[in-house]
This record gives structure tokens, sequence and C-alpha cells, in this order.
């Protein structure tokens, strides 16, 4: 069988499988995709109920947010994978890769009144003011809620959506972007928590140094855009789990 988009679907399965190790998964839930139309539409996801290690680039779909007749297709995702992910493909273009998530120390984040994660460091700083709260949390994301959730996303900075009761987006041009994106702020909100616990007085960056910081990573040279991570992240998989390309 030939496939179209291995590329695509090689860096995909990558972060699937690198989400395991990580222990960013959850069961055969959350799911991750990737447009590959100038528009936004077409777009690639895991298969329904395939643990992440179990993810290849050749069971990955292709789904028309446009056409909900690819939902027919023999492992379709189901509906709020749908709602959610084809909303915001159809809707906010710029979000080429989205990678929803319930990572512990994220989620516990979202479970708080302010959920924002505040520039406690340099990883947090990545962030600053290109987070956004979803506080209006509605239950299982259907197609109104990944609507909803799509109006929260018209600024391209973005980075992270933070699911108020519910775990995170991690958005990105690309794959590399968006699962840097993901494993860094879950390191960031762990580090965030495990200050809280202390009970004492945190030292937090200044409005000034935190948004310097934030432009200054993201004007950055390309192996800090994740370009490098996921490189090194493939290297590890073909010695290890070399079935991810199949």
């Amino acid at each position: 069988m030939v496939l179209d988009y291995i590329q695509e679907r090689i860096d995909l399965t990558a972060a699937f499988r690198w989400a395991v190790v990580e222990g960013l998964h959850e069961g055969v839930a959350n799911h991750f995709s990737l447009s590959v139309s100038d528009d936004g539409k077409k777009f690639l996801m895991n298969p329904d109920k395939k643990h992440f290690s179990r993810v290849t680039a050749s069971n990955l779909l292709l789904l028309d947010a446009d056409d909900k007749t690819t939902m027919q297709q023999p492992n379709a995702p189901d509906e709020t994978a749908w709602g959610l992910h084809g909303s915001i493909h159809r809707l906010c273009p710029h979000a080429k890769c989205l990678m929803h998530a319930h990572s512990p120390y994220a989620t516990a984040l979202a479970c708080l009144e302010d959920a924002i994660l505040p520039p406690l460091e340099q990883n947090a700083a990545m962030f600053y003011q290109r987070q956004v709260v979803d506080k209006g949390f509605g239950g299982m994301a259907f197609e109104d809620e990944g609507e909803r959730c799509a109006t929260l996303l018209s600024d391209p900075k973005i980075k992270i959506m933070i699911m108020g009761n519910h775990g995170i987006l991690a958005i990105g041009k690309t794959v590399s972007e968006a699962f840097e994106a993901l494993y860094i702020f879950e390191r960031a909100c762990k580090v965030y928590l495990l200050a809280l616990q202390t009970s004492k007085k945190l030292n937090m960056l200044s409005h000034d140094i935190a948004q310097k910081t934030a432009d200054e990573i993201a004007n950055y040279e390309k192996p800090y855009s994740g370009f490098a991570f996921l490189e090194e992240i493939k290297a590890m998989l073909d010695k290890e789990q070399p079935d991810y390309k199949n």
C-alpha cells in the first residue's frame, strides 16, 4: 500500500510513541491531529481506541473537517475527537497540529480557579501571554464544544489552551512545535505545582523579563523550536521501536 503524507505520518507517530515514554497518554483516550492541506481541513488523526504505543504511520486516518462521511471509515475516531479537532482545523487553519492530552500536572493546573501558568522559570516563560484558559467546560467535547474552543484560538501565538476541568490542547505549526509545547508545558506545570507545595513565597519573573524571554524563545533558531527534539526522538525510536514507521 502506498501512503500519502508519509513524512507527516512518521513525525506524528513518533509523537504518539514518545508521549507514552513521557507518561502523557491516558489509556486509549486522547488524540493528536495534523492538517495536511493548506486550508487545514484535511488532517491525520489516530484511529479509535488504539493505544498510543500501537499507533503506526499506516494506521493513522485521513479525515476531512468538511466531509463527515470520512468518519464512516473503519476505526474512525469517536465523536468527541471529531468535534474538537475537526472544528478547530476547520475554523483555525493556522493551528496545523493539535495535541489533546490529560497529562497529570497540566490537568491539575486546569482544575485550579486561576489556571494560568505563571512565569516562575524559563520553561514557564515560554508560554507567557501565549496560553489561553477555557473556563466554559460544558461536558464532552462534541462539535458545539469544539466550535466554542475554536473561538479562543484566533491568535496564532497561542501555544496552549488550558481546558478547565478537563486537560490541555497544545498547538503548533508542525508536529515538532506542538509536541515541544505539550512536553515543556507539562514539565513547567510540575515545577510550579511542586513550588506551591513548599508554601514559600514564589519568586515570579517580572512582566518585562517574562515577555522578553517568551519573545526570545519564539524567535530562537530552529533547533529550539522542537525540531532537534523530534529528530532525536525518531533516532531513538528507530533503534527501540522501529515498527512506528510501518
